[in-house]
C-alpha cells in the first residue's frame, strides 16, 4: 500500500472518531422522540406502539383533574383519600365535616388547610366547583349525599356497602339513573390483585373447573378492640345508622366478590345466622354472622365477624380440579385434588389508573372509562349486594330460609 493510500485510511479513522459520537446523539433523539413502532415499521394496533404514542401524545393533566369534595370524615377509611399520594389525577377541593376538632386533627395528620372545610354540602356546592364526591358519612347518610348531589350532575362515590338498606338502595339508583350520574361503591378488596387472578382462573375454567363452593372469612377482633375512633363507634355499632353490625360490616364483601366473580348470577336462596357473642361491648347489633347462598349447582358461605383472634379477609374458591386461596390483596395459591399440594400463583399488578377507587373514579368521570358488566364497583353488583343483606336480615330474624323468587 502507498503512502497517500495510508494517509487516506488514516484521515478516514480520524474523521470517522470524530462524527461517530454525533452519530449516535443523533439517533438517539430521534429514537427518544419517534413512537417505536414507527422506527420498526410494528402495525398500529400493535400494543408496544399504542404505549409508544401514549408517551408522546401530548399531556393536559390539568383539563383531567378530578374535582372532588369529601363528605363526611367519620368513617376511619377516609383516610385512604386523605393520605393519597399526589398522581396529578384527582385534586380534593372541600371537605364536609361538621366536627371541626375532628376535621382539625385529621388536618394536621394529612396536611390540608381548614379553609377548604365546610359544614354542609351546601356550603360546599357555594364555594366550589365539585365535579364528585366520596361519601364517608354514616352509611344511613348515603342516601341524603346522593340526593343532594345527583340534581346537580355531581357523581358519587360511597363507601361500602352502598346503603343502610334495600329501600335507600333503590332510591338512590333512581336518582342516578334520572340525572345520569355515576353512582359507584368502594370496597378494600376491589383492590386486591390476588382476587383478579382468581376471578381470571375460574372464568377461564382449564385450572380449577366449575366453581362448586366458595367461603369467604371477613372481619377482625371488633372494632372497640382494634381502636377504632369515637366518631366511627358511634354510628359503625348502631343499627339505624350502619344498618347492622358484622352482617353490614363484612357480610357486604363476600356478597360483592361472589356477585362480581360469577358474573351477576342470582343465588335461588338465602339463609343466615346471626349471634351476640359479646352483648356487654356490642348491646345493640349482632357481632357474628354467617350467610350461605344457595345456587343450583354451588353454595357460597360469608362468614362475618367482629370476633376473630386477627384482621382477615380471605378467600377459597373450590372448583373441580383444585381450590384457590387468596389470602390476602398479594398471595394466592392454587391446590390440584390429585396432588394436594399447594402452589403459589403470580399475581400481576393492575393497570395504572384502574388500580385504586379515586383513580378509577376519575376515569369513568373523565375519560368515559366503561365498567365491566357486575365490576365490584357497579351499581349492578351492589343493587344485588343490597338484595343479599336484605334477605339475610330477614333470614336471621325470622330462623328461616328465604327464597330470592319472594323478595
Amino acid at each position: 500500500m502507498g503512502s497517500s493510500a495510508i494517509d487516506t485510511e488514516v484521515s478516514l479513522q480520524k474523521l470517522q472518531a470524530k462524527i461517530a459520537p454525533l452519530i449516535k446523539h443523533i439517533f438517539l433523539l430521534i429514537f427518544s422522540i419517534a413512537p417505536f413502532g414507527l422506527l420498526y415499521g410494528i402495525d398500529s394496533k400493535h400494543p408496544i406502539n399504542r404505549y409508544a404514542n401514549l408517551e408522546v401524545k401530548p399531556s393536559n393533566k390539568a383539563a383531567k383533574v378530578l374535582k372532588i369534595g369529601v363528605v363526611g370524615l367519620v368513617h376511619t377509611h377516609v383516610h385512604w383519600i386523605l393520605g393519597r399520594e399526589q398522581k396529578g389525577d384527582i385534586e380534593i377541593v372541600a371537605i364536609v365535616e361538621p366536627n371541626k376538632k375532628l376535621a382539625s386533627a385529621y388536618a394536621k395528620q394529612h396536611g390540608f388547610s381548614m379553609d377548604i372545610v365546610y359544614d354542609s354540602m351546601e356550603e360546599m356546592i357555594e364555594n366550589t366547583n365539585v365535579e364528585a364526591v366520596t361519601a364517608f358519612n354514616t352509611i344511613y347518610d348515603h342516601l341524603e349525599v346522593v340526593k343532594f348531589c345527583a340534581p346537580k350532575g355531581i357523581h358519587v362515590m360511597v363507601e361500602k356497602p352502598l346503603a343502610v338498606s334495600l329501600e335507600h338502595a333503590l332510591e338512590m339508583r333512581e336518582l342516578a339513573k334520572k340525572h345520569q350520574i355515576h353512582l359507584l361503591t368502594n370496597y378494600e378488596t376491589s383492590w386486591y390483585k390476588s382476587l383478579y387472578t382468581a376471578y381470571d382462573a375460574v372464568n377461564h375454567k382449564e385450572k380449577l373447573g366449575e366453581v362448586s363452593k366458595m367461603v369467604f372469612r371477613t372481619g377482625h377482633m371488633g372494632p372497640i378492640e382494634i381502636g377504632c375512633n369515637p366518631e366511627f363507634l358511634e354510628w359503625l355499632t348502631d343499627p339505624f345508622l350502619n344498618g347492622g353490625g358484622a352482617l353490614t360490616d363484612f357480610g357486604c364483601y363476600g356478597a360483592n366478590i361472589t356477585t362480581w366473580i360469577l358474573n351477576g348470577e342470582l343465588p335461588y336462596s338465602v339463609s343466615c345466622t346471626t349471634q351476640q357473642i359479646k352483648p356487654e361491648m356490642y348491646p345493640k347489633v349482632e357481632d357474628e354472622a354467617t350467610i350461605v347462598l344457595a345456587y343450583p349447582s354451588k353454595q357460597i358461605v360469608i362468614q362475618a365477624s367482629w370476633n376473630w383472634p386477627m384482621h382477615i379477609k380471605d378467600t377459597k374458591i373450590y372448583g373441580k380440579k383444585g381450590y384457590l386461596h387468596s389470602k390476602n390483596k398479594d398471595e394466592l395459591s392454587f391446590t390440584k385434588v390429585d396432588t394436594y399440594r399447594e402452589q403459589n400463583m403470580t399475581t400481576a399488578s393492575l393497570p395504572p389508573g384502574t388500580d385504586d377507587p379515586f383513580a378509577l373514579l376519575q376515569k369513568v368521570v373523565h375519560e368515559n372509562y366503561k365498567l365491566t358488566a357486575f365490576d365490584p364497583s357497579s351499581i349492578e353488583n351492589n343493587m344485588i349486594v343490597m338484595k343479599i343483606l336484605h334477605a339475610a336480615k330477614i333470614s336471621a330474624r325470622s330462623n328461616q330460609t328465604v327464597l330470592w323468587k319472594n323478595l
